[in-house]
């Protein structure tokens, strides 16, 4: 899980480095997952890793080597590349405001770690969205699963019953989780929705020529 954790890492740091020089991610982790010894699996970019698993195994794994006074100076980097990649992903919706999100309403399209679960352990959600609210923004969200226990864990959110009424009268979208039901959204009828067509999706679901032929203004990682 460490390793698996290493791998996302990479690719996300990668993503930074490939929207700065011009480029798309999605080609580069094609490109080196054809490689039988790296695999194509946990390469695909995003607001870095959450759930039950890499970051308790992260951290036995630090404590282990901390007993035994052995520096993992790499699993180390991992851990707190991870922890900084959430707040830039929140520095990145930001941005989408030209640094401004007092009294904007951001409409969040995902709050789970990760799609088909309620799971909210170290979800990007529970960094980003308080993040957001200190810095002014009202937030709407919307979850086909993990509703239920993102009430327990965030505060002043405000649920909506589908992906529609959560976009309705917003001044962006935000797309935090990959939910398949997000990637079939009519952008149309998207667009009209929000106050302005703005989209910033943090796992690359849509595509950013159709986004561009809807005059959407669209954000992605590591695209450019």
């Amino acid at each position: 899980n460490s390793f698996l954790a290493t791998k996302i890492t990479f690719i996300n740091e990668m993503a930074d480095l490939w929207e700065a020089v011009g480029g798309n991610i999605g080609e580069v982790s094609e490109g080196i997952g054809l490689d039988s010894r790296i695999g194509k699996k946990f390469l695909q970019a995003g607001p870095g890793y959450g759930g039950s698993c890499f970051p308790k195994d992260t951290q036995a794994l630090l404590r282990t080597a901390n007993k035994a006074n052995i520096d993992l100076s790499i699993v180390e980097a991992v851990v707190e590349a991870n922890d900084k990649r959430k707040l830039n992903m929140a520095k990145k919706i930001i941005d989408a405001f030209d640094g401004n999100v007092e009294g904007k309403v951001i409409a969040i399209l995902g709050l789970s770690f990760k799609p088909d679960t309620d799971d909210m352990r170290d979800a990007a959600s529970l960094t980003i969205l308080p993040f957001l609210q200190k810095n002014g923004a009202i937030i709407k969200a919307f979850d086909p699963e993990a509703m239920g226990e993102a009430e327990k864990m965030l505060e002043n959110i405000i649920y909506t019953e589908d992906s529609y009424s959560c976009v309705s009268n917003a001044d962006i979208a935000v797309v935090l989780t990959e939910w398949d039901v997000f990637r079939a959204l009519d952008i149309k009828k998207i667009k009209a929705a929000l106050k302005f067509p703005v989209i910033v999706d943090l796992r690359n679901i849509y595509n950013p020529t159709t986004m561009n032929e809807n005059n959407i203004r669209y954000t992605s990682i590591g695209r450019n």
